[in-house]
């Protein structure tokens, strides 16, 4: 007897419910896509661009940098490394005007300057002056990578709750262009040459002490942010740094040392200011053995 069935022979299998398959190939791109969507989500938004194009420049100044120390070129790697805080400036700045301050940006800052600002000047002081004084020249020239680092990692687990205002620590931009400075002044002015900032005695303390204010507790001013509302708020401090920007043009290795030290003696200043005021004040009666 012929019946619907009677050419299937007995144990073969089923043939697949082909409306089941294609559902759960729709379920699981549904899924894919709106994992896709997700992902996407947490991308950096678009106007992250701006900054994190000048971050990368920065970087970049930096790597080239490190390439013109192996040349022997130190002028031009000093050069490089005043260009890469100028990078990072910009790129604060269009982070803050373009309000696209986040951790992306952050962290991508960090990554560069611990490049251009640790790296490079450790290895420009280490073949500028310190490489022929081993081991003790190899360990102070790695001190601005070292200290660096930690400077940021301590900078970027509070960067939620960080004063605009100012920095605990001397920033990292500013011991490598402090460092820059007294080779620009050492290897293009005749003054430089007399005092003799370029050499061991000079350099070595000058690393130490720029790499130990980094990872101190010190404030150090931060660059006002170029705004009305700013410039209204703090006349003066805007007024100083339109000051110090125009004497580092003008002077150039000159003005970039005059600049620097009256930075750090303003911060160290006020800190042994505050020291002193708060042992002069008698403590409250909770304090008191």
């Amino acid at each position: 007897m012929n019946t619907p069935f009677s050419g299937i022979r007995a144990g073969t299998p089923s043939p697949p419910d082909e409306s089941s398959r294609s559902g759960r190939i729709r379920r699981r791109l549904s899924a894919y896509r709106a994992a896709r969507r997700e992902k996407r989500s947490q991308r950096p938004p678009p106007q992250v661009a701006v900054p994190s194009f000048f971050t990368l420049l920065n970087l970049f100044c930096g790597f080239l940098s490190i390439t013109q120390v192996l040349e022997g070129a130190f002028v031009m790697a000093c050069w490089l490394i005043v260009a890469a805080g100028f990078f990072d400036l910009l790129d604060g700045l269009t982070a803050r005007l373009t309000n696209a301050e986040g951790p992306f940006g952050v962290q991508l800052d960090s990554l560069s300057d611990i490049v251009s600002f640790g790296v490079a000047p450790s290895v420009l002081v280490y073949a500028y002056v310190l490489g022929g004084y081993e081991p003790l020249g190899m360990i102070v020239a790695a001190l601005p990578a070292l200290c660096g680092s930690v400077r940021l990692a301590r900078y970027n687990m509070n960067a939620e709750t960080n004063d605009m205002e100012g920095f605990e620590g001397l920033p990292i931009p500013g011991q490598a262009i402090a460092i820059v400075a007294l080779i620009l002044a050492g290897e293009t002015s005749t003054w430089g040459a007399y005092f003799a900032l370029d050499t061991l005695q000079v350099m070595m303390p000058v690393v130490v002490v720029l790499s130990v204010l980094m990872v101190s507790s010190i404030r150090f001013d931060a660059i006002p942010a170029p705004t009305i509302q700013h410039m209204r708020a703090h006349p003066k401090k805007m007024a100083a740094y339109v000051l110090a920007g125009l004497v580092i043009v003008a002077g150039q290795a000159l003005g970039l040392v005059l600049v620097l030290a009256v930075y750090l003696s303003a911060g160290v200043g006020q800190a042994a200011y505050r020291l002193v005021e708060a042992l002069a004040t008698p403590a409250p009666d909770e304090y008191v053995d």
